[in-house]
């Protein structure tokens, strides 16, 4: 993974530090990672847009071929692609993927594959920068990037464990108002009631499966030391418990109750 979190370390100074990343929130996994020394590595790169994705999409995919590529094949020996996303998954108008994929010439299993996504999530505070070894990083704020962890859970087609993890690990960043942020945010999305409660109920009813998952992100994604501290904390029951604490108490998000 060392070269993987090299690129998206590369790929997210590039983007800080040009005209195609201006204006780009950091989001996600990775930005946890890079900013919040996160223990859970991440597969992609995620960013918040207010404006039109599409051509955003564009001006990354060609400063990518520009910059990075040379960088990477320079930095590692890798040789490259970078390409927009195609087929069904890539059709949604609340998201645009760019591919990325990486390889040794004649040296069997060395590719690696990431993406950037960017998207549009609720924000109610304005960004905030934040520097690592002198780059400058536009993010969402800690209250909104949390909450959106939450907004991920209720409306995500498919759960992902990986939303208990991040939100178990920076559950402090929830504020005194969040559960009235939240409510606010999914009338923006225009989340019914009854949607966030058949939702609940599902994370709720597949108790074991969840934990089961959950234990998986945290043996392949966390860092080892971590992972085996939060198991023996209780690992992926302790964690599930804790956040459906964080959702039905905190959040008074519980089934049948309107947020």
């Amino acid at each position: 993974m060392l070269v993987m979190e090299q690129i998206q370390e590369l790929v997210a100074q590039q983007l800080a530090t040009s005209s195609a990343g201006s204006g780009l929130c950091l989001i996600g996994g990775f930005r946890y990672r890079l900013l919040d020394h996160s223990p859970r590595m991440s597969l992609d790169v995620d960013y918040h847009w207010i404006g039109d994705l599409a051509s955003k999409q564009s001006a990354i995919v060609a400063l990518l071929k520009r910059k990075l590529l040379p960088e990477v094949k320079r930095s590692f020996q890798y040789e490259g692609d970078v390409r927009p996303a195609t087929g069904p998954d890539a059709e949604s108008p609340a998201v645009r993927i760019i591919e990325l994929a990486f390889w040794k010439r004649d040296v069997p299993y060395s590719r690696i594959q990431l993406s950037i996504d960017i998207t549009c999530i609720p924000c109610l505070d304005r960004p905030v920068a934040r520097t690592v070894a002198g780059t400058i990083y536009l993010t969402a704020s800690d209250a909104d990037m949390i909450e959106s962890k939450v907004l991920a859970l209720l409306n995500r087609t498919v759960i992902e464990q990986r939303d208990f993890c991040d939100l178990y690990l920076f559950s402090s960043h929830l504020l005194d108002n969040s559960s009235q942020r939240v409510a606010q945010k999914l009338k923006m999305l225009s989340l019914p009631p009854e949607r966030i409660a058949a939702r609940l109920r599902e994370i709720l009813e597949s108790h074991d499966y969840q934990v089961r998952a959950i234990e998986e992100v945290v043996e392949q994604q966390l860092d080892p030391a971590v992972a085996a501290n939060l198991k023996l904390a209780g690992g992926g029951a302790m964690i599930f418990e804790s956040v459906c604490k964080i959702l039905v108490d905190r959040l008074r998000l519980a089934p049948g109750m309107s947020p």
